[in-house]
């Protein structure tokens, strides 16, 4: 993107967004390279959600914006989004572009946020973006397909890989008996895997946390060479410690 004009972007993706909420964004991908103290404000502190693009990708499933197209415009802006604008402009994104990813579900969002290098202005930017918009588009779309087709990362507890193994199991149909027959352990042995596994994956049924895996393509994934991907190291079932850079987002947009 900087070979374009665009030196900061911020990449955001989540599969568990409801009509009126971006769901939790313990669940939610974040990938940027934005100055840490602007991306903390930024994402962490959910300020994005009153953003004037946050917004247009509500009402725009797919395709690309201009932030000129909103942020000239004072008299259609409410006043969170014109304190965002201010913030932006404070912290030197004066400048940049929104392309809305289409996704296969309603649940789905997937977004990038680009942003002009110093010293651009955003009729420079749609300048840029008249001779190479629609190549900049296709890029956004192919990083993005090939992004969620790897498994996501959350900053949710680690899943141990007994834990996998038993849901993967339980996907195939198995009860909790066979998997118990299966693993050679006992039946409340796999009980226990399934009641961690519920309560990292922050769901309440054993179905929801099987869904839930399945979305983040951490179940049943194996490596080039064959291995299983090392995404789920073996960890303390008994941990209570877990590092959330991101904290719940349980309020609507």
């Amino acid at each position: 993107m900087a070979t374009f004009g665009f030196d900061r972007l911020i990449y955001g993706y989540t599969r568990f967004a409801t009509p009126n909420s971006v769901g939790e964004l313990i669940d939610a991908l974040f990938l940027t390279n934005h100055n840490p103290t602007y991306f903390r404000q930024f994402i962490e502190e959910r300020m994005f959600l009153h953003a004037p693009l946050t917004r247009w990708a509500r009402e725009n499933e797919s395709g690309y914006c201009s932030w000129g197209a909103l942020w000239t415009r004072p008299e259609d802006l409410t006043e969170k989004e014109l304190e965002v604008i201010a913030f932006n402009r404070a912290m030197n994104v004066t400048a940049g572009y929104t392309v809305a990813v289409p996704t296969a579900s309603d649940r789905s969002h997937a977004l990038f946020a680009l942003t002009g290098a110093h010293g651009l202005t955003q009729q420079d930017l749609d300048e840029i973006w008249a001779e190479n918009g629609k190549e900049i588009d296709v890029l956004c779309n192919i990083v993005h397909l090939k992004i969620a087709s790897l498994p996501i990362e959350t900053n949710r507890p680690k899943l141990s890989k007994r834990q996998l193994e038993v849901l993967e199991w339980v996907s195939e149909g198995k009860s909790n008996q066979d998997v118990a027959t299966i693993m050679d352990v006992s039946v409340p042995t796999i009980e226990k895997h399934l009641r961690l596994a519920r309560e990292k994956l922050g769901v309440d049924t054993t179905a929801q946390a099987i869904a839930k895996i399945t979305f983040l393509n951490q179940i049943h994934v194996r490596s080039s060479q064959g291995g299983a991907v090392q995404l789920n190291d073996d960890v303390d079932d008994g941990s209570s410690y877990v590092s959330r850079r991101l904290r719940r987002a349980d309020e609507d947009y």
